[in-house]
């Protein structure tokens, strides 16, 4: 592990590090931010939709047409999308990042994907020749901006390496977890799991207490004066009673995630059962619309299903 929350960008010059963005989501847009304002690495950006890439185009990056041309403009492309199949269609689909690949290409992943995906995308990339780091991470775009995302990677150490400045200026904690292509992503699947738990956990808290009358901040009050505090329960709850959330990370993102924890636990021959009890929630909450809020607006379903309970009790 490494600490990269005093690293400094490299000095500005004709130089400059080349990186490339491929993914401009809520995520991979603040990346993509924070390193072009830094003026200190040559940033070049792609999405498959153009009008997301315009935070990064005004903050200084270029914005190009193809994976493919961010790979040639890049000395180190990071992708930053939806799913396995998103990292295989940037990857090698047409006008993907190998149609740009040249001597000293490094590819790092900070999508969450399933870790036997993984391995099959980082052997594809060694057939071009293309050196492929997995490095998923914790944080929203906000913590992306200031520098402070959580990075898990694994991979080829000397992939890990090229990669490694570049990380630590987004940073304040690196991981380099050893060179089996998976392993950042199942611990990253693994930290997604205490997301999904801590957010339905504190959907019912707020929602048992205020169902007794007496007020949900209190409860969260005494909450975070516990060994039991969170982050979540110190940042994101005190919203959850009032159900307005700016989505950083939205629910249909965190039910993707969940599919692929249930998926890579059957793969690996481990039972989930809470896991496998809260995709159904958030299966519901799907159904219900809610796909698009943010991943806490879980309480809106549980407060839904308690007043369809209060409805059917009248």
């Amino acid at each position: 592990m490494r600490g990269g929350k005093e690293a400094e960008a490299p000095s500005t010059g004709p130089a400059r590090p080349r990186i490339g963005i491929v993914g401009t989501g809520m995520l991979g847009s603040a990346v993509a931010v924070r390193l072009a304002e830094s003026g200190a690495y040559a940033v070049s950006a792609y999405n498959r939709t153009a009008q997301n890439a315009g935070a990064a185009g005004a903050a200084g990056a270029r914005v190009l047409r193809s994976p493919a041309a961010v790979a040639r403009e890049s000395d180190v492309v990071i992708t930053i999308v939806k799913d396995a199949d998103a990292v295989r269609n940037v990857s090698f689909g047409p006008g993907g990042i190998v149609e740009g690949r040249h001597g000293g290409l490094t590819v790092a992943d900070m999508s969450t994907i399933d870790p036997a995906g993984s391995k099959e995308i980082t052997a594809e990339y060694a057939r071009y020749g293309i050196g492929r780091v997995d490095s998923p991470v914790m944080g929203g775009p906000d913590a992306a901006a200031a520098g402070r995302l959580v990075v898990m990677a694994s991979g080829s150490r000397v992939a890990f390496d090229a990669c490694s400045r570049v990380f630590d200026y987004m940073a304040e904690s690196v991981f380099y977890l050893g060179d089996k292509p998976g392993t950042a992503h199942t611990i990253k699947l693994a930290m997604n799991m205490q997301i999904t738990m801590l957010a339905l956990s504190l959907a019912e808290g707020i929602t048992l207490v205020d169902r007794s009358g007496a007020d949900p901040k209190t409860f969260l009050d005494v909450l975070n004066s516990t060994y039991f505090s969170t982050g979540m329960s110190r940042k994101k709850a005190y919203n959850m009673i009032s159900g307005r959330q700016d989505p950083t990370f939205t629910l249909a993102n965190l039910r993707k995630d969940i599919g692929i924890m249930t998926s890579a636990a059957g793969l690996l021959g481990a039972d989930l059962p809470m896991t496998k009890a809260a995709e159904k929630v958030y299966d519901e909450a799907l159904r219900e619309g809610h796909g698009e809020l943010d991943y806490t607006c879980i309480i809106k379903h549980i407060r839904e299903r308690r007043d369809r309970g209060q409805e059917q009790e009248q």
